[in-house]
């Protein structure tokens, strides 16, 4: 039935001022708790800011308020006003730390509010047990310039805006991983916030299932209101970026794929190889990020890296993690999308990566996508000795324990303006993953494995964690929050509750 013009206006109406209703019970109820100098509303400058800040476009949703509390007691009066006021409305509610997630929603939200932790963004290195302290809204570039100055070294994210918190508990990938093991095998302990608003720390000899379960297990227990990483005496590294014509595609393969299997031989070396195509440059390009963990240029780890010849930029220095994370950031301002795949360490699979690279551009040119646009493709070593030192130091959530071959992990990039061109965008992307994820499988080199930090809001990275640590989160979960108050309210994220 279509409902009349001055019937739908009143529908209208009315969802408006329920919206708004809304609105007032679920800030109304942070400002009643004592909050109210913490909490920021559309239209003025901090709000704006803040949603502005979102790394994507696409991410930059507007809830009714945001507060930005400054410790983790205010999160937790936080957490427990809005549970007692979702007894009588609901009061959905956002987390954010870094906001660099490009799907709509992750860690903001349009009906409810955003509680950001951007204020809590301290680095402080604490002597007595070689461990920094790391509030959750702290970006990685702010960790490295604090522990840089102090030559002490951690084994954290790669690129200057990434936020700490969820990077760490999403797993996690590090320059130091061949030496170190994930993100998330590099925390000593958590701080976390309940939905009971109980602050409680969890570490190897308390909450000591608790402290598993956030390796990997993202936000399904709680807020992380600080992060204690592990620290090490810290030294220059050796890296950079260098730049090759696409017609060094063939040697890039063979010397990426040697590369991934030989790093268990030499573990202070990182290599990324990105094949990007921008309408800026009109050409596809490789970039290399090469990394080593120790002060000598050119080890004989990148020997086949080295004899590729054509070089069109080369920025290989003595450096330190806060040089380098910032000439790794991405450019901000686009509409973006990561969508993700893992397969075994195959120069099959890393050439079908390329060609759907390739066939991808020519699409995105057919649909003559207007402003400017960015199709890129990243493929970085997941070998064994990862998760050999993840086992060694108690093990996580990630599940790649299952597996005795080494990986490959693959990200999609696309960035793109207007959001009228979102759906293409998107789709494409997905069938590039399909398509990859197809391959894969055909010739018997695919593997289940899915890193929650690229994964898109369609893909299932707890899924595919294995059964026994799936049980091991929902079981968490359950203990920790048992009412499920960030199953049902915090409506962002990756939810163990979803996992069949």
């Amino acid at each position: 039935m279509r409902l009349g013009f001055s019937t739908a206006a009143l529908l209208s109406a009315a969802a408006g001022s329920l919206a708004s209703d809304l609105a007032n019970v679920t800030c109304g109820a942070l400002a009643d708790a004592g909050l109210a100098s913490r909490i920021t509303y559309p239209g003025s400058t901090i709000y704006e800011e803040r949603v502005d800040s979102y790394w994507s476009l696409t991410a930059q949703l507007t809830p009714w308020c945001i507060l930005q509390p400054h410790n983790a007691k205010e999160v937790s009066t936080a957490v427990k006003a809005l549970v007692k006021a979702n007894k009588k409305e609901e009061c959905l509610f956002a987390v954010r730390s870094g906001g660099h997630t490009t799907w709509p929603g992750a860690a903001n939200i349009e009906n409810g509010i955003t509680i950001d932790l951007g204020l809590m963004n301290s680095t402080t290195y604490i002597a007595s047990n070689n461990t920094a302290q790391v509030l959750p809204g702290s970006r990685w570039l702010g960790v490295y310039e604090t522990l840089d100055a102090l030559g002490i070294a951690a084994a954290g994210g790669r690129a200057a805006t990434v936020g700490v918190a969820g990077l760490a508990i999403g797993g996690g990938n590090s320059f130091y991983a061949a030496r170190k093991g994930l993100v998330c095998d590099n925390i000593a302990q958590y701080e976390v916030v309940l939905a009971s608003g109980e602050i409680i720390y969890a570490n190897n000899k308390t909450n000591t299932d608790l402290f598993r379960a956030l390796k990997g297990g993202t936000g399904n227990f709680g807020i992380v209101t600080r992060l204690d990483l592990e620290t090490f005496q810290g030294q220059d590294l050796w890296g950079g970026v260098v730049t090759y014509p696409n017609s060094t595609t063939d040697a890039q393969i063979e010397a990426f794929v040697n590369f991934g299997n030989n790093i268990v031989n030499d573990q202070y070396g990182s290599a990324i190889v990105i094949w990007q195509y921008t309408t800026q440059n009109a050409a596809t390009i490789l970039i290399n990020a090469y990394e080593y963990t120790k002060p000598q240029a050119w080890p004989p780890a990148f020997d086949e890296f080295k004899a590729i010849p054509n070089r069109t930029s080369d920025s290989m220095r003595f450096t330190n993690m806060t040089d380098l994370t910032i000439e790794l950031e991405q450019a901000a301002g686009y509409r973006d999308t990561f969508i993700t795949l893992t397969f075994v360490n195959d120069k099959r699979v890393v050439k079908k990566a390329v060609d759907l690279h390739n066939i991808v551009v020519e699409k995105v040119k057919a649909h003559k996508a207007t402003g400017n646009w960015t199709v890129q493709d990243m493929v970085q070593p997941i070998p064994t000795i990862f998760t050999k030192h993840s086992v060694e130091k108690g093990g996580n959530m990630l599940g790649l324990d299952r597996f005795d071959e080494n990986l490959v992990l693959f990200q999609t990039y696309l960035a793109w303006e207007g959001a009228e061109q979102d759906d293409f965008f998107q789709s494409t992307g997905d069938w590039y993953i399909a398509q990859l994820s197809a391959y894969a499988k055909s010739i018997g080199k695919d593997n289940p494995y899915i890193y929650l930090d690229y994964a898109y809001a369609t893909q299932k990275p707890l899924e595919n964690y294995g059964a026994v640590n799936i049980a091991k989160i929902k079981a968490a979960a359950k203990k920790y929050d048992p009412t499920g108050v960030f199953q049902k309210l915090v409506p962002g994220g990756f939810k163990i509750s979803k996992v069949q």
